[in-house]
């Protein structure tokens, strides 16, 4: 189980270092997307979302659900107009979640970059297969990366459309 809901997201300061307290994700709308390790694809889709997705060691189970959602229900595919008006149910899309901890690389300071704000191995991995877990109970088809592995991610960004989102975005709906 994750920590409740009610830790300060504001805190400016953990362990003595700035924190960015939410989950995080870059979201690329793609015609095509696959992860290979070692030399074998254990993810693979067509048209869908590629989302890498990164976690800290605030994350909750509120930030799962509400980042499960905002992405599944997320208004970036074409209608019949050419207008992004189409979320990823309503266009049958799939989804490819790699896990990505270097979304919380800070590099504010000195050249090689902190990544002190991202979840621990244990943590990050469980949050990780929640998402996972609650984007499939939604109706959608979900291929993965493998945790903690060195992959090897290619795809076809389509448009191109390439969003950042993270679970403390002031707007929660």
């Amino acid at each position: 189980m994750l920590p409740p809901a009610s830790i300060d997201r504001q805190l400016p300061r953990l362990r003595g270092h700035d924190m960015l307290t939410a989950m995080r994700a870059c979201i690329q709308r793609v015609s095509e997307a696959r992860v290979v390790v070692e030399g074998q694809v254990t993810g693979e889709i067509d048209v869908g979302l590629l989302v890498l997705l990164g976690v800290c060691e605030t994350d909750t189970d509120d930030d799962v659900l509400w980042l499960s959602n905002k992405i599944v229900h997320l208004r970036i595919f074409e209608d019949d107009q050419g207008k992004m008006n189409c979320s990823l149910a309503e266009v049958g899309g799939k989804m490819l979640v790699v896990s990505q901890f270097t979304l919380y690389g800070d590099c504010r300071k000195g050249r090689r970059p902190s990544f002190i704000s991202a979840a621990p191995p244990e943590m990050a991995e469980r949050v990780y297969l929640q998402f996972v877990e609650q984007v499939r109970q939604q109706g959608i088809s979900v291929e993965t990366g493998r945790f903690r592995a060195d992959m090897k991610v290619s795809l076809t960004n389509d448009g191109p459309v390439t969003l950042w989102i993270d679970s403390a975005e002031p707007a929660r709906s």
